[in-house]
């Protein structure tokens, strides 16, 4: 027994003198190669942040590279202070590439990049800013948007809604929201009938749960709207909920939010993830110069955009139908309109089929 206690105090003092003695050479600040910095809302937002976030996660996993997101100080009321703040901390933690997501970063993205030229920056839902370590990618939302708006009408809906984020001056919802009413509109033209669409910025400026959605897509179902397009992050929790206590149904965005609702029918998609991941690897392949400072648009000819046919409860209009449309967006038989229509501009559009109500 006692050269057992002698053997466990010897073994004892290596590992203590071992952990000493790694202390006492100083141990160096964990670093991060791949950084992302979060938009407002939450990182788990089950939409824009989540899927920006999975990317840069899921190519980290896959190649043995460290990372860490980091969300601005403030939340809903972040500044380019604070974003900037967030960007430097990536920076001086190791970042070798940092994913940007959101439009609003754009400031704070362009002063950090100008200070870090040796720093690859990703910008989603971004643009070109004339230097040559920032890539700017978007999507074309008004693609799935119009898919999404084809898909509810061919379902048998003709009273829709769209409620967007951003307080529409989101350069993203407003393709999302353009688009969603250009496929109805097709849609009930080729049925030879009118659909009523409500359409409404309202209380979604911050991407936030709003408690006054609530009420408002409360009246909507009560008055005899059908389905809504919930597009603008965590806008979409309060309208699910209306819905799923009204009976009523729901398109979700960016990601598949089936799973976050049984109110939700389909949802328009843009590879947040695919995308990331694919700009990461530029950088790693040498290629990052391919990319940077070039104005990156994705959308359907590049499978960037579409429907989740895996999951989607559409019950009359086929996934053969679907991917037929999807192709002719491809070959450009079906041109969607990618025009900015900022705030109320929309309201002076004429759709043939569609009746568009603006709140």
């Amino acid at each position: 027994m006692k050269k057992v206690l002698a053997v466990l105090l010897v073994l004892a003092m290596v590992f203590c003198f071992a952990a000493c003695g790694k202390k006492d050479e100083g141990k160096q600040e964990e670093t991060y190669e791949l950084a992302f910095i979060t938009d407002v809302g939450q990182l788990m937002d089950g939409s824009f942040n989540q899927g920006t976030w999975e990317g840069v996660e899921n190519y980290a996993k896959a190649n043995g590279k460290t990372c860490k997101y980091y969300q601005p100080a403030n939340g809903s009321e972040a500044t380019d202070d604070d974003r900037i703040a967030a960007m430097r901390a990536a920076v001086d933690n190791g970042a070798k590439v940092v994913v940007c997501a959101g439009f609003m970063q754009g400031g704070a993205l362009e002063t950090v990049a100008k200070e870090n030229p040796e720093v690859a920056f990703v910008f989603i839902d971004g643009w070109a800013m004339g230097l040559d370590n920032v890539a700017g990618i978007a999507f074309k939302e008004e693609q799935c948007g119009y898919l999404a708006g084809y898909a509810a009408v061919k379902e048998g809906f003709d009273k829709l809604g769209f409620s967007g984020g951003g307080g529409g001056t989101n350069p993203a919802c407003c393709r999302y929201g353009y688009g969603f009413v250009q496929g109805a509109n097709a849609a009930a033209a080729e049925m030879g009938k009118t659909v009523e669409v409500n359409y409404t910025w309202q209380y979604g400026e911050t991407f936030s749960a709003s408690p006054e959605l609530k009420p408002l897509m409360d009246g909507w179902f009560a008055n005899g709207t059908q389905i809504v397009f919930a597009a603008g992050g965590q806008i979409c929790v309060p309208i699910f909920q209306s819905a799923e206590e009204n009976n009523a149904k729901t398109i979700g965005v960016d990601v598949d939010q089936s799973s976050q609702s049984a109110s939700v029918i389909t949802s328009a998609l843009k590879g947040l993830s695919a995308a990331t991941e694919w700009a990461i690897q530029k950088y790693y392949d040498g290629k990052f110069a391919e990319i940077a400072n070039t104005d990156i648009s994705l959308g359907a000819a590049e499978n960037a955009v579409g429907l989740p046919t895996a999951t989607w409860s559409l019950q009359n209009w086929t996934v053969a139908e679907y991917e037929a449309l999807l192709g002719k967006i491809v070959d450009g038989t079906v041109s969607v309109d990618n025009t900015l229509y900022e705030n109320d501009a929309i309201a002076s559009v004429s759709f043939s089929n569609a009746t568009v109500s603006y709140k």
